[in-house]
């Protein structure tokens, strides 16, 4: 008996110790970011102004605004949680060529945008974004654009606004549910400080939502995007499976770009 106390309460605290380890470091699991020099010189082969934004708290936030010679509107883009602008402006000046003009930002703690960050902050960061949009373009030819953490994100602002539609690339269902299934022992909705609930926000959308996701998806699991598409009401989510596709190569398939072409045209 007393054996069994002691291997009892040696599980118990090694849980808790873990438990305490993944809540004080949940930001380097999920947020891979990569700070650039202030001084940085972005390089992109289409039309881009850098644009810096000042939020309430202080914070600066950079950004991207790609100009399409002819645009057919605005993609307001959000993007995963590894890489800066450097990656991520290489990665939507495809949109461009499909005659839009692009605005990406860099989260905090991304290239050069700085700042305490926190789930609240990144929200209103994002809400500063949309006002900026709205300055320049009409709401109906906004377009949210949200690819893996970005989802969440762009979910928020779907959710709260009426923009043209809404394009989600290898979404979740929530943000705690894949934190579930990487650590399935430990309470992912009550530990998780960023536990966006793209669900949720969607419920309020007003907007089409396009959802793309691959079968193969070894970070954010297919049937989470399903799900997603299951909980929005008939009619107004369409989900595009990508046969064979994995998280970061959806680009790749066939299926994907002419979708994009078709949703965009």
């Amino acid at each position: 008996m007393k054996r069994l106390l002691i291997i009892g309460s040696s599980l118990l605290f090694v849980y808790i110790l873990g438990a305490i380890f993944l809540y004080a470091l949940q930001e380097k699991f999920i947020f891979l970011d990569g700070e650039l020099p202030a001084d940085h010189l972005y390089a992109f082969d289409s039309k881009h102004e850098e644009i810096n934004l000042t939020t309430p708290d202080g914070a600066n936030l950079n950004a991207i605004h790609f100009r399409a010679d002819s645009a057919k509107g605005l993609i307001l883009y959000f993007h995963g949680n590894r890489g800066n602008l450097t990656r991520w402006g290489k990665v939507v000046e495809r949109f461009v060529k499909l005659d839009y003009d692009v605005l990406v930002m860099d989260y905090r703690g991304y290239g050069k945008s700085r700042g305490e960050r926190s789930m609240e902050l990144l929200l209103k960061d994002a809400e500063l974004f949309y006002s900026h949009a709205l300055s320049q373009y009409p709401e109906n030819e906004i377009t949210l654009y949200g690819r893996s953490l970005g989802t969440g994100i762009a979910s928020w602002l779907a959710g709260g606004h009426n923009p043209k539609r809404l394009i989600l690339e290898t979404p979740y269902y929530s943000l705690a549910s894949v934190a579930q299934r990487f650590y399935p022992i430990y309470p992912s909705n009550w530990a998780l400080r960023y536990n966006f609930q793209s669900f949720k926000y969607l419920k309020t959308a007003k907007c089409s939502v396009h959802i793309f996701h691959g079968t193969e998806d070894e970070v954010v699991p297919y049937k989470s995007g399903k799900r997603l598409h299951e909980s929005i009401p008939n009619g107004q989510s369409q989900l595009i499976t990508v046969e064979g596709g994995q998280h970061k190569n959806l680009v790749d398939f066939e299926a994907f770009r002419s979708a994009i072409q078709e949703i965009l045209k």
